[in-house]
Order: structure tokens, then C-alpha cells, then sequence
């Protein structure tokens, strides 16, 4: 290992060339030289900017928990039990596939822009989704908004990350992901009301209303770009600049590797031939991304010189097993709630508040203390612990668990999600440049991603195979084809009284069963925090293996 101090030039075309009395000059250092002219955003035009990205936070946090109460309701409409991991999946997915292109998109055309043309797909998305006459179709629709949602996130962070001073954006960020958090407060209460008092479509069409005044918002403020656009590049160029050839060879790949995980030890053996081939292309085609990315160098869609740096790769591997503890926990604790308590799915929303409201208040906290503490390496490990503690506790609930038990769990749940879920992010946009930052934005939503679609294509052939063993010593006198056939929410109108508690049983194994694969995610957490390594908050400080 070797320390050295990293040079970065910043590239100051299409910036402000005179201050204005509300904004700030960026602070001058001999690591990273402020490029002419540049400015900061302070007073109201901040206050819009965070306002802004803010509701767009919200509208994903929204979108992605919303879902999660109107499953069990979907699953029997359509009849479709086994395909509750694809309603995550497919939207995980085409993010991941899309995400690192997302981060060169931001570097050669205008943030505000481009930003609008990804919430336009997402929109595009949830009407799909919203009008979807099948199973297969609304998977269509997920899909579609996940690859809109795949520049949002990206989005957000580089706005705010060429708004706000390195020292001020832990603080930023906190207030962001902790209000954001509403959002997920809002979507379990508001999708099981919405699902059980008139129609779980409604989950999606209220994207609409939402995205459209999120727009009009945008398009009043002045969004502050950092990197050199190419709008007078010719296309041969732009291609160039985009590495549009290692995109066609990247994407494939991904979609290989997640469809074997989702099908694998459900609708083929994991040693048939479809599941070995579609592994063997994935790695095939991963094998000849890296050798073309190594070629392009500095131009690539993910340059191997940013994420072979110990920060880079250790902040990325966290955010994806963190992100895989969180899905896991999301997606099958309504299940739980739903079917093993037989709650209502509103009322299911109001019992996950406990995870919920503690994460909210912890984002907040632990962004405002890192900015005083100048320090994200204590609120990573702190997140680990908690995490790992919540979800191990919660792989022990059974029909009869008292409700002051899963509230605790919950707490321990959401407090070590609170803590972490920036940390990451802090540490990345501390090493890299400005000009850097859409990508390494990019790697920490694709490695978020990433994680989020293996660790629910696990969770779901976990849960599938648990329930089918659970139906077998449980209720054996149980077809697992009819339970499956019957969804969540008709599992008690279908099955005979006397094989209801089996049956009930059998749901709650493959629910505790995911929960362990959650412990394990957040377990490694703990390691990788490590990784990260201590660095103070505003300098440029990398460590580089020789």
C-alpha cells in the first residue's frame, strides 16, 4: 500500500465567471484547485436545488416501497405468487443494466436535462405499470421505470455534489436521505390504503401528479454543472466520450447474471443448461468488458483507474450488500405481516413504521454529526452492527413473536440503516474529483443495484424453496401448487381451516429464511467498513495499491 496525494484538474467551461453575493467560491487547496469562476450555491437558490432533489428522493423511496403492501394483492390478481421476485427484479434490473452509462451522460450533457429525461422514462414506467392487464406486463412496466430510475438517484448526487462544499455535504446529504425517508413512511400506509380502499394501481399512477410538479420545479432553478459538455462534439466523438461499445457489451452481460440468479432453483435446475449457459455468457462477456475498459482507459464507462482505488471498490462492495439487507427485509416482511398475522395491508404499512421512522431520524442525525466529526468511518461501522443485530433478531419471528419484540427488531433495523446508508457516498465523493463524481455516482447506484437484484433473486429462490419444504412438514396434506396459485392474500379463503396453521407455518420458515440471508449481507458490512478506511472529510486523501 502506498499514500499519495491525488491531483485533479477541474474542468471550468460552461461555469459562472462572476460571483454573485449568495454563492460561495469553491474553498482553494493545493489537491483540488478551484476552476475559474466557480461558484457554489448558497442562500434560497440551495434551499430550491435541495428542495428539488429532495422530492425526487422521495418519489423513488416512494416508488420502490409502495409495492411492497400491494404484493400479496397483486400476486392474486394475476395469480403469480412466484413472481414477486421479478416485480423487484425486473425494476433492479434495468437499472443496473443502464447505470454506469448513466454517469458518462452526466459528464457530456447538462445535469438539469438529463435529469428530466430520466424522470420522463420513470414516468413513462409507472403508467405501464399502472395499466397493466397481467402479470408480465407490469413487469414490462417495472422494467421500464427502472431504467428510468437508473439516472435519478446518479442525478441527484452529482446536483447536489457540484451545489454544496465537500464539508457541508454530509449535512446536505443526511437531510436529503432523512427526509426523503417520508416517502417510505408514507408509501407502506398510503399502498395498503390505496390497495385495499380502491385499487393497487393507484400505486403507480400517483407517480404521475408527483413527477409533473417535480418538473415544472426544476425547470425554474438554475442547476450548476461542473463537467465539460459536448454539444458541439460530432457524433463519432460523442460516442467515443459515451464508450457506447463497452455499454452494448456491459449490459448483456448483467442481464445474463440476474435472469441465471432469478431462474436458478426455480423454473430450471441450477445445473441445467439454460442457468450454466446463461452464467457462462455473463462471465464471458464480463471477461471481454474489462479487457475493452482497460483498453478505452480514462474514456471507458467505468475506468479501471477509479475503481481500483481501495475507497472506490470498498464503498461500492458496502453499498451493495447494505442495499441487499434492506431489499431482502422490505419485499417479505409485508408477507409476514400479511399472511403469517393476517393484518390488513394498511395496517401492515403502520407496523413497518418502527424500521421506518427510526432510519428517518438516524439519516438526519448521523449526516449533521458527520459534518461536525469530519468522519463517516464510526457511522459505517455503527451501521453494520445494528443491522446485522436487527436482522438476526428478526430471523426469529414466528406467528406468535409479540409485537414488542418485532417493534424492537425493527428499531435496531432501521437505526443501523439510518447510520449508513450516505456513508458510502461521503466516502467516494471524498476521494474522486469533481469532474469524476457522476461516475463514481454512478458505481455507488450500480453497485446498489446490483446488490439489490442478487440479493432479492436469493431471497426469492430461498423463500420459494423454504415454503415448498415448509408445506412438506407442515402440511402435508397441502398441494404447494394451489398455495402458490392462491397468492398472499387468498392463502385463507383457499385453504380448508384445519390446514391453515401448516400452511401459515411454512410461509413464516421462508420469511425467516430470507432474514438470515439478510444477516449475512449486513455482516459483511462490518468487514468492508473497515476497507473504507478512516479518512477525514475533506481532503483528498487516496489510497492506491501499487
Amino acid at each position: 500500500m502506498a499514500v499519495s496525494k491525488v491531483s485533479h484538474n477541474v474542468v471550468a467551461t460552461a461555469l459562472p465567471t462572476t460571483p454573485t453575493n449568495d454563492e460561495e467560491k469553491w474553498p482553494n487547496n493545493d489537491t483540488n484547485p478551484p476552476p475559474e469562476g466557480y461558484e457554489y450555491i448558497t442562500g434560497l437558490k440551495l434551499y430550491l436545488v435541495l428542495a428539488s432533489v429532495t422530492l425526487i428522493a422521495f418519489l423513488i423511496m416512494l416508488d420502490m416501497s409502495i409495492i411492497v403492501t400491494a404484493i400479496p394483492q397483486i400476486t392474486t390478481d394475476f395469480h403469480a405468487l412466484s413472481d414477486v421476485g421479478w416485480y423487484g427484479s425486473a425494476y433492479l434490473l434495468a437499472n443496473c443494466a443502464l447505470q454506469p452509462l448513466t454517469g458518462k451522460l452526466y459528464t457530456q450533457f447538462s445535469s438539469k436535462y438529463t435529469f428530466l429525461s430520466f424522470l420522463a422514462l420513470f414516468e413513462l414506467g409507472s403508467t405501464l405499470c399502472g395499466a397493466a392487464q397481467s402479470s408480465n406486463m407490469l413487469i414490462i412496466g417495472r422494467a421500464v421505470a427502472g431504467l428510468g430510475g437508473s439516472g435519478l438517484t446518479n442525478g441527484a448526487l452529482t446536483i447536489l455534489g457540484a451545489a454544496v462544499p465537500l464539508e457541508k455535504r454530509a449535512a446536505v446529504l443526511g437531510i436529503m436521505f432523512g427526509l426523503s425517508q417520508t416517502g417510505a413512511i408514507a408509501a407502506p400506509l398510503l399502498g395498503g390504503a390505496l390497495t385495499q380502499y380502491a385499487s393497487w394501481r393507484w400505486c403507480f399512477y400517483i407517480n404521475l401528479p408527483i413527477g409533473g410538479v417535480i418538473s415544472a420545479f426544476l425547470l425554474m432553478i438554475r442547476i450548476p454543472d461542473r463537467v465539460e459538455h459536448s454539444s458541439k462534439s460530432s457524433s463519432t466523438a460523442l460516442m467515443k466520450k459515451l464508450d457506447l461499445a463497452g455499454f452494448l457489451i456491459f449490459a448483456p452481460s448483467s442481464v445474463m447474471f440476474l435472469m441465471a440468479l432469478q431462474w436458478g432453483g426455480t423454473q430450471y435446475p441450477w445445473n441445467s443448461a439454460t442457468i450454466i449457459g446463461l452464467f457462462s455468457g455473463s462471465g464471458v462477456s464480463f471477461i471481454v468488458f474489462v479487457l475493452w475498459e482497460y483498453r478505452v482507459g480514462d474514456d471507458a464507462m467505468v475506468p479501471l483507474s477509479i475503481i481500483r482505488q481501495q475507497v472506490v471498490w470498498s464503498a461500492c462492495l458496502f453499498i451493495a450488500f447494505f442495499f441487499g439487507a434492506i431489499v431482502a427485509f422490505s419485499y417479505y416482511m409485508p408477507i409476514y405481516f400479511q399472511v403469517v398475522r393476517g393484518v390488513s395491508p394498511t395496517l401492515s404499512g403502520v407496523y413497518l413504521l418502527p424500521s421506518i421512522l427510526s432510519q428517518m431520524v438516524l439519516a438526519v442525525v448521523s449526516g449533521l454529526l458527520v459534518s461536525k466529526m469530519h468522519h463517516y468511518f464510526p457511522w459505517a461501522v455503527a451501521s453494520a452492527v445494528f443491522t446485522s443485530i436487527g436482522c438476526g433478531l428478526l430471523s426469529t419471528l414466528s406467528p406468535n413473536t409479540s409485537s414488542g419484540k418485532w417493534i424492537g427488531y425493527q428499531i435496531l433495523l432501521g437505526i443501523g440503516r439510518g447510520c449508513g446508508f450516505q456513508m458510502p457516498i461521503i466516502a467516494i465523493q471524498n476521494t474522486l474529483s469533481p469532474q469524476q463524481n457522476p461516475i463514481g455516482m454512478a458505481l455507488v447506484g450500480f453497485s446498489q443495484t446490483l446488490g439489490g437484484s442478487i440479493f432479492l433473486s436469493l431471497a426469492q429462490t430461498i423463500f420459494s424453496r423454504s415454503l415448498i419444504d415448509g408445506l412438506a412438514q407442515y402440511a402435508p396434506g397441502v398441494d404447494a401448487n394451489q398455495v402458490i396459485k392462491a397468492g398472499g392474500s387468498g392463502l385463507r379463503q383457499t385453504l380448508p381451516v384445519a390446514d391453515l396453521p401448516g400452511a401459515l407455518k411454512a410461509f413464516n420458515l421462508g420469511v425467516d429464511h430470507t432474514f438470515y440471508l439478510a444477516t449475512g449481507a449486513s455482516a459483511a458490512t462490518f468487514v468492508l467498513a473497515f476497507t473504507m478506511g478512516w479518512h477525514r472529510i475533506g481532503t483528498k486523501e487516496a489510497i492506491i495499491k501499487d
